[in-house]
């Protein structure tokens, strides 16, 4: 009986030892996989390869054709993908970041695992058919590489972005849709905000003396939205100019320097200092932490390549 239930007790410590062994394995193997990092902006370089000025200039150039264009693309530099492919790990950080917009899948990432010397351009399916795995086999041999063996990252990666925005500029797609993003378009709309107040209330005194109380100010709030569509074309924020207008011109007997147009000299100094450089910082500084993918899908095309 006694040696029954001592060998009974082996047999269930080792299965429990090859159970935990097996469960350790499994967990320092999902373990030692390189996180996909936060998307922070167009450009994340966790090798501090690029200089501020490159990425900088390389993020605008990003910015601009999505704008243009719609398409978003995205690069990103890490140390290493092991012990990954390139294409195991590209295709990760395409389902996380998900750049390009929703249902027109028209995102492109380009991927460099500096270590590793390797690197990928990773293409979303509605881009398929202007970056086709040829094409993009030949922008990473004939464009990027070439550079990159000469050490010269930050010209290959610019050089290399050139080429897929002309591949993708071709691609007959969707055009992009106004942005209605308000957090995003503050950046854009900070420098003319002091302006945007001091009109409300000198345009809504002018159309409060020709409309009456009420109907000037509807007024004074349909006109410094139209302004501010035009200026910034975000629906979010043309909404919010309109009601705030309305509501500063509504109440503008509270400011009597703003209540018609005969004030001109106290209403100048009462605003020279807010439209001064109060908001020309943040017209210049990179729009990298409300950056995000549109919802973008990826089905493993594109091409990989090393240097």
């Amino acid at each position: 009986m006694t040696a029954r239930l001592l060998r009974a007790c082996s047999v269930f410590l080792s299965r429990g030892i090859l159970l935990l062994a097996l469960f350790l394995t499994f967990t320092f193997a999902a373990a030692a996989d390189v996180a996909v990092p936060q998307l922070t902006g167009r450009v994340v370089d966790q090798t501090g390869t690029l200089s501020s000025g490159a990425i900088a200039s390389l993020d605008q150039k990003l910015r601009d054709f999505e704008a243009k264009k719609g398409s978003q693309i995205a690069v990103l530099i890490v140390p290493t993908t092991q012990p990954e492919t390139i294409e195991q790990y590209s295709i990760r950080v395409a389902d996380a970041w998900k750049i390009g917009r929703k249902k027109v899948d028209d995102g492109a990432i380009l991927l460099i695992a500096k270590n590793d010397r390797h690197l990928r351009i990773e293409v979303g399916y509605g881009l398929e058919g202007a970056l086709t795995d040829v094409n993009s086999r030949r922008i990473i041999d004939e464009v990027i590489t070439p550079k990159f063996r000469t050490g010269d990252f930050a010209g290959g990666i610019s050089d290399g972005v050139d080429r897929m925005i002309r591949a993708i500029d071709g691609e007959p797609l969707p055009a992009p849709a106004r942005s209605t993003n308000f957090s995003s378009d503050l950046n854009d709309f900070g420098p003319v905000i002091p302006f945007a107040l001091f009109a409300s209330l000198f345009v809504g005194g002018i159309l409060r003396t020709m409309l009456g109380r009420l109907l000037g100010s509807v007024a004074t709030g349909g006109v410094l939205a139209a302004l501010a569509w035009f200026m910034v074309g975000s629906a979010g924020i043309a909404l919010a100019v309109g009601v705030i207008a309305f509501i500063l011109a509504f109440i503008a007997d509270l400011f009597p320097m703003a209540t018609g147009p005969g004030t001109g000299s106290s209403r100048g100094g009462s605003w020279s200092s807010g439209s001064g450089g109060g908001w020309s910082s943040g017209s210049s500084s990179s729009d990298s932490g409300s950056f995000s993918g549109g919802g973008g899908s990826f089905g493993g095309g594109g091409a990989s390549g090393s240097w």
